[in-house]
């Protein structure tokens, strides 16, 4: 017999013999709970059911962690083990099972899924992590009071479990938690709003546009508050529709600063009139997704007011999309991204996947790799010369700034100014390339995948454009031309954003289109 084991044994018996107070009760109980994940499985449902976002991304990684550990505690290492159970002699009867397990006592499968599924909650939310880990640390301990397993089995669950949560991170990023990097910008301070007019292009959220509309003009008295005709918007609302360009245009021949309120489309539109004008722009985020708002740390309408009254702002880049000589077609800005190819299909996949199946609720990680899945079974490759260079790709993404994390569900932007296009490829001429990029997502390897290709450039030439190719830019769809080249007005833009406001920005963030 071995040191450790004489150890592992002496430990054993020193808990068998001892009688702690206010546990006889509960100690068997939660073990057995803990029995096929159940335990583990209630919390997740009941932190999902909370309607909180961090809650629900960090149940999603501590069943996935949970469903990892348990497949190679139970189904691999105590095949391998096979270590013999401790005799129960001592463990006076009261604390036994009811029903003792016949499995190999290591590791001790309890102990590595509790392990697995705390640290995946706590890698998402320290908070939930902190509720969650003295019950994860009270079922490890169990194992040991009711005598199915020694120490030593559950010191090696516990370490198994964690590096099961750690290994998440593979296939599935963490959120972070994003330090903004904004240069400042001159704005004039508008106290109470005053000087300040403000586009309510639909409501926000669930609230009607006269409800949003009120609600500015509670907290901004003396700015000018006009609301487009629901009747004219597009679709949803948000839409870059003329009257929603003539108004804002009306509205900025009279304006000291020209605020927004609406989803990316409206933002996008009221963008390129700011920028003309040279005026400061506002943006009270009312859409459903805001993409361009919470990179700028505006995820309320008080974000905004405050940085309007104390005339805190930053300056922002703005991408162009401009046919090049010959070709037809007007100039188009985007804040947010730019794609020809699968990349529109595949956002809106994901999202309808993430809304309507029990498999969305594994993350948006999980969904993207799932919806690229599907949509590559029909989607068609796309013929073009980028920059002078024949390519046949599944997509080309560019992005207003350098996105994270890398591959096919970018979500965040550290910065707004870097005067770069963080440009993204997915060939579609090399053998099995299809097969490859989905393997690729799956494992989260995409960014060493040879059919992928990411760079940041200055500006970017497209030509050999097909009649019927479509493009996509911050939400909305339209016609390529035959040839286009994309760069970007560097600083043209310039946004009120409060100081200070770095902010955990990823809880509901999405994939941009």
């Amino acid at each position: 017999m071995t040191r450790l084991s004489r150890l592992d044994r002496r430990v054993f018996e020193r808990v068998a013999a001892a009688h702690p107070p206010l546990v006889q009760a509960v100690l068997p109980r939660l073990s057995h709970a803990a029995d096929h994940g159940r335990l583990w499985l209630a919390t997740a449902a009941a932190m999902a059911a909370t309607g909180d976002r961090s809650a629900r991304r960090a149940a999603g990684r501590g069943v996935v962690a949970l469903g990892l550990a348990s497949l190679t505690t139970n189904t691999v290492i105590k095949y391998v083990a096979r270590r013999r159970r401790p005799l129960i002699d001592s463990v006076p009867l009261a604390r036994r099972l009811a029903r003792q397990p016949h499995t190999s006592s290591f590791p001790s499968g309890h102990s590595a899924s509790a392990a697995a599924f705390a640290t995946g909650v706590a890698l998402e939310s320290r908070r939930h992590g902190a509720l969650v880990a003295p019950i994860a640390a009270a079922v490890a301990f169990s194992r040991i009071y009711v005598g199915v397993h020694y120490p030593g089995d559950v010191v090696a669950g516990l370490v198994l479990g964690v590096g099961a949560a750690m290994a998440t991170g593979r296939v599935w990023p963490r959120r972070s938690v994003i330090r903004l990097v904004h240069h400042s910008a001159p704005a004039p301070s508008l106290p109470e709003g005053e000087g300040l007019v403000v586009v309510v292009n639909g409501g926000a959220g669930t609230e009607s546009a006269t409800v949003t509309a009120d609600r500015l003009r509670t907290l901004l008295p003396k700015a000018e508050i006009v609301e487009r005709d629901p009747a004219a918007a597009d679709g949803d609302g948000e839409g870059e529709g003329n009257d929603l360009v003539a108004l804002l245009t009306e509205a900025a021949g009279r304006a000291t600063a020209l605020g927004i309120c609406g989803g990316d489309g409206s933002v996008n539109a009221a963008a390129a009139v700011s920028a003309d004008h040279g005026l400061p722009l506002a943006v009270f985020p009312g859409g459903t997704l805001n993409h361009f708002a919470l990179d700028n740390g505006l995820r309320r309408f008080e974000d905004t007011v405050a940085a309007v009254h104390q005339g805190e702002a930053v300056s922002v880049d703005l991408a162009r999309i401009r046919p090049t000589a010959g070709a037809q077609g007007e100039t188009r800005h985007f804040l947010n991204t730019f794609s020809i190819g699968l990349y529109p299909d595949l956002v809106r996949a994901r999202e309808s996947l993430q809304r309507h199946s029990p498999l969305g609720r594994l993350g948006k990680w999980p969904s993207a790799a799932l919806s690229l899945a599907r949509v590559l079974r029909t989607a068609q490759p796309v013929e073009m010369e980028v920059n002078g260079r024949p390519h046949r790709l599944w997509l080309i993404f560019a992005g207003n700034g350098l996105y994270s994390p890398e591959g096919f569900a970018p979500s965040h932007r550290t910065q707004l100014d870097d005067g770069l296009l963080d440009v993204r490829t997915v060939a579609a001429d090399k053998p099995f390339a299809r097969t490859r990029v989905t393997l690729s997502v799956l494992t989260g390897t995409l960014g060493t995948s040879r059919v992928y290709a990411a760079a940041r450039l200055p500006r970017l030439r497209l030509a050999g454009l097909h009649d019927g190719c479509t493009l996509a830019y911050d939400g909305e769809a339209g016609p390529a031309p035959a040839s286009l080249l994309l760069d970007k007005r560097p600083g043209a833009l310039t946004v009120y954003r409060p100081a200070g406001v770095d902010a955990d920005l990823i809880p509901g963030a999405r994939a941009t289109l």
